[in-house]
């Protein structure tokens, strides 16, 4: 890792950037995958599926044979760490569900909010080398707490037309109502337009490469709603003497093995803590079966030194990580004064991949410094909140002056006449 002692202040954005790409050529090829898509539908996927993936599919929808035969060739010991890791993702997000709550503004006006599930969304499932049925999860689960009606999953295929076993277990586990070898840009353009065979939906999830997070952008143009902006995946270690050099080793690693472009950030109160951690990471990477991809991560990683913890506190809140794990003296009242960050991990014994897999939260989160303004995937991001206002017969007389007065200020004469009316017809 690249060593910073003590950078001053006006240095932080430089250091903290992520890494750019040139955004103009990619959003060219992407929108021009879409555009194919969106006019030749099933044929054009049956080709970009050849040509990105090398496997012709003529049929990319999964049928229940092989549903049944993806639940069989999914090992008993992972369908039950699955099935763990479900009870336990569904256990905290049943917790943020809401009943109305009818509150009485004024006497004779009520107002109350309800949460409606999103009728179609779809979730997008990476595969490749690290099939994320985790992912199925995550977000399959929440789908179905808020009421979903369609729930259409696509991940990309292999080259022998398949997918891995445990995302189909998973997807079937949670509920997920269409399944699509379908990867890529195809697959959003696919998700966003609809074709003959894969429904249209309200709102795309799912992490992806860059292809994907900028169609996912892209189609948002067009109306189609996404869970958020999202990049590189990334965590950052809060990290003092207190810590485990080897814990804390294992954790830059842990998310440096997703891909060469992950982010991993180390911020310490200790130089020695640091150079120890360095050690750790090299005699860490040999033994990883990802090592060349974790070794490149690395190469763009940075440790940076502070003088104290409200430094490191600062520091954090200016690059707003997606993972935060606070290994250090008194995790919790440090964590409470984070304003900027995904999900925090607090403690030596709270590691990211806890997070990633089974303690319940969600590992869906906002990436790229878009911690600033957006949250992770909940229940919530499944559904819209409908507003519902009832008045009687005095409440609209109570309210009434107030309103007239507003409408006519604002000049908006017809606004006014929707009470008068009814207050002249009250008064008879």
């Amino acid at each position: 890792m690249n060593i910073i002692i003590n950078p001053p202040k006006f240095a932080w954005p430089s250091l903290l950037q992520r890494p750019a790409f040139d955004t103009v050529s990619l959003q060219k090829t992407v929108r021009e995958i879409l555009n194919e898509v969106k006019e030749n539908g099933d044929h054009a996927i049956i080709e970009l599926t050849q040509q990105y993936d090398k496997v012709l599919l003529k049929d990319f929808e999964f049928d229940e044979v092989e549903l049944m035969n993806a639940e069989a060739d999914t090992p008993s010991a992972l369908k039950k760490a699955i099935i763990q890791a479900a009870e336990n993702i569904e256990k905290f997000h049943s917790s943020q569900i809401t009943l109305p709550e009818i509150i009485e503004t004024i006497p004779g006006v009520q107002c109350w909010r309800k949460s409606v599930g999103i009728e179609k969304v779809g979730i997008y499932i990476p595969g490749g080398s690290a099939p994320l049925f985790s992912t199925v999860l995550m977000l399959g689960i929440p789908a179905k707490l808020a009421g979903c009606k369609q729930i259409v999953l696509c991940s990309p295929p292999n080259v022998e037309g398949k997918l891995h076993p445990a995302i189909i277990y998973a997807a079937k586990l949670v509920g997920v109502t269409h399944i699509y070898k379908i990867g890529g840009v195809q697959a959003i353009a696919a998700m966003a337009y609809g074709t003959r065979t894969v429904p249209k939906v309200n709102k795309i999830f799912g992490p992806g490469n860059r292809y994907v997070t900028c169609a996912k952008q892209l189609v948002q143009e067009d109306g189609i709603a996404i869970d958020m902006p999202a990049g590189p995946s990334e965590v950052c270690v809060l990290a003092d003497d207190s810590a485990h050099a080897y814990f804390v080793a294992a954790d830059l690693l842990s998310q440096a093995e997703h891909g060469a472009d992950s982010q991993v950030l180390l911020v310490s109160t200790s130089e020695v803590f640091v150079n120890k951690v360095n050690l750790e990471l090299e005699k860490q990477l040999e033994a990883l079966s990802r090592k060349d991809i974790a070794a490149k991560a690395l190469q763009n990683s940075k440790a940076i030194i502070v003088e104290d913890i409200k430094d490191a506190i600062d520091i954090i809140n200016e690059y707003a990580p997606e993972h935060l794990i606070l290994a250090c003296n008194d995790p919790m009242s440090v964590g409470n004064k984070i304003i900027n960050a995904g999900s925090i991990f607090l403690g030596n014994y709270s590691p990211e991949s806890a997070g990633d897999y089974a303690s319940g939260t969600n590992h869906t989160l906002p990436t790229n410094g878009s911690a600033k303004a957006y949250s992770g995937i909940s229940v919530d991001s499944f559904v819209k909140k409908i507003t519902f206002q009832k008045l009687s017969k005095q409440g609209l007389l109570n309210i009434a002056n107030t309103v007239e007065l507003m409408a006519e200020a604002e000049g908006l004469d017809a606004h006014k006449n929707a009470i008068t009316i009814r207050v002249n017809h009250l008064k008879k």
